[in-house]
C-alpha cells in the first residue's frame, strides 16, 4: 500500500466539496499581539478553493492541508505565510503549493522557507510572467511556476526563464493567471510523486523536465 500522499496549500481555505479531501486544516489571523491560530472558516474569496480544485484534477488522491492566510479582501502577511508553512511542516507535507507572493523579502519568510527546503519538502510558489520578482518565489531552493496558455490539461512547460522555472495551464474554474499554473503544477508534480514515490527531489525535477510539453518561453513575432 502507497503512502499517503500530503499536500499543502497556503491560501484562503477551500471549498465544501472539496473536504473530503483535506486532512487538516489551521486559519492564521493577525492580532493586537501578534498571531492568532483558529479553525478553518468559510472559503470567502473563492481562490484557495480555485487553487484546490486544480491540484485535486490532476492528484485526486492527495490530502490537503489548508492554512488559511487570506481574508476576504485577498490580504496577507509574511508573518502569517510563515506561521502557514511551520505548521505545514508539523503537518508532514511533501508539497507544498503557495500561489502567493509578496514584493518585499522579509527574513521570517526566507527562513521559514529554507527550513522546509532542508527537510526536503517541495516548495512551488508562483512568479509573475513579467516584473519585479516576488516572494517566496524567489527564494533559493523554491520551484517557480508561472502560467503558461500553451498548455492544455496534462500538460506543463520547461521555461528556465529569469521570472520562472515551469509553467502549465492557467485557467480553472474561471480563474486565471500564474497563481493558478502554480497550483495546476503542483498537482502534476504530486502526481509524480504517487507515481515515483522513490524519486529524489533532483530526479523528480529532471523527470518534469523531461516530460515537458514545451521548453523555453513562448516566442511571439510582431508584423
Amino acid at each position: 500500500m502507497r503512502p499517503e500522499l500530503k499536500v499543502g496549500v497556503v491560501d484562503s481555505g477551500h471549498s465544501k466539496e472539496q473536504a473530503a479531501s483535506v486532512i487538516s486544516g489551521q486559519r492564521f489571523r493577525l492580532a493586537d499581539d501578534g498571531l492568532d491560530r483558529l479553525p478553518l472558516s468559510v472559503d470567502l474569496l473563492g481562490h484557495g478553493s480555485a487553487v484546490c480544485e486544480a491540484i485535486l484534477f490532476q492528484a485526486p488522491d492527495a490530502r490537503l492541508c489548508v492554512a488559511q492566510v487570506f481574508d476576504e479582501r485577498g490580504v496577507t502577511s509574511p508573518l502569517q505565510i510563515a506561521a502557514a508553512l511551520h505548521w505545514l511542516g508539523e503537518q508532514g507535507v511533501r508539497v507544498i503549493n503557495l500561489s502567493l507572493g509578496v514584493r518585499q523579502d522579509r527574513p521570517i519568510l526566507r527562513e521559514a522557507v529554507a527550513e522546509l527546503i532542508e527537510a526536503g519538502v517541495l516548495v512551488c510558489a508562483s512568479s509573475p510572467a513579467r516584473g519585479e520578482p516576488v516572494y517566496p518565489a524567489s527564494y533559493a531552493g523554491v520551484i517557480r511556476v508561472t502560467g503558461d496558455a500553451r498548455c492544455g490539461e496534462g500538460e506543463w512547460s520547461w521555461l528556465d526563464s529569469p521570472q520562472a522555472d515551469f509553467g502549465a495551464a492557467v485557467k480553472v474554474g474561471g480563474r486565471s493567471g500564474a497563481s493558478l499554473g502554480c497550483a495546476a503544477f503542483s498537482g502534476h508534480l504530486a502526481a509524480l510523486l504517487r507515481e515515483r514515490p522513490e524519486l529524489s527531489n533532483v530526479q523528480l525535477i529532471e523527470v518534469m523536465r523531461e516530460r515537458s510539453a514545451f521548453r523555453g518561453i513562448e516566442r511571439r513575432v510582431g508584423f
